[in-house]
């Protein structure tokens, strides 16, 4: 059983233009969340990937911070072009270090509840998600690290949705085979796309869902065909 985590397990503690906006006006510079909230995900979905395989591993690290910053930067342009920070470079890093911390972030309802269940009935649980490297540190800070058999993050395969490969990555941890696997998302294309192209099944998971409910729907959706 795997999960995708920001859309499906975890989300953030306040919608990101809020956030945004909030670091923002600490730092002089006052925008509204509505017009980053509108911003964000458009600058996003055109970013490339973030894979790295060329990099040494030790290196990953500041590579994923640095498409982070593109993101930011573009993403308050494109709210209010030209505007400009004193030190964009300090209110990145308190915005960066911010989402690093397990209190900016809120386990969704019933989720620690539906991976005890799942494990209770003998399956194995995963993750797997385009987030970077400061999940495991997030995961384990909100509680549910011990109750994953694996965590698949771009930076630890070279891979991200919706390639399959990330999806056959976590299979091959868990050592399931794709047909006898589903995958819990929220993405139409990086996860459902995604997890369909690897040979998975997928249940696909919105905002005001109880994860506590996925037992009940993993045995309707184990008894119909991929």
């Amino acid at each position: 059983m795997l999960f995708d985590v920001t859309g499906v397990l975890m989300r953030p503690a306040e919608p990101v233009g809020q956030t945004y906006s909030r670091v923002a006006a600490e730092h002089g510079v006052e925008l509204s969340a509505e017009r980053l909230d509108d911003a964000f995900p458009r600058i996003l979905q055109r970013m490339p990937a973030r894979v790295f395989p060329a990099e040494p591993a030790a290196e990953v690290p500041a590579r994923e911070r640095a498409w982070w910053r593109e993101v930011v930067r573009q993403t308050f342009q494109a709210a209010r072009p030209g505007v400009r920070f004193d030190d964009f470079d300090s209110f990145f890093a308190a915005l960066y270090d911010g989402f690093a911390r397990p209190d900016a972030w809120r386990l969704a309802p019933g989720a620690s509840d539906a991976l005890v269940d799942l494990r209770a009935l003998g399956l194995a649980t995963g993750a797997v998600s385009n987030f970077d490297h400061r999940l495991p540190n997030l995961l384990e800070a909100l509680g549910i690290e011990p109750l994953l058999d694996t965590v698949v993050i771009p930076a630890g395969c070279g891979h991200a949705k919706p390639d399959k490969a990330i999806f056959q990555f976590a299979l091959d941890a868990l050592g399931v085979a794709p047909g006898a696997a589903i995958h819990v998302g929220h993405d139409p294309v990086a996860d459902e796309a995604g997890a369909l192209g690897a040979g998975l099944r997928v249940l696909m998971w919105t905002r005001s869902d109880n994860l506590a409910s996925l037992p009940a729907r993993l045995r309707a959706v184990a008894t119909l065909d991929p």
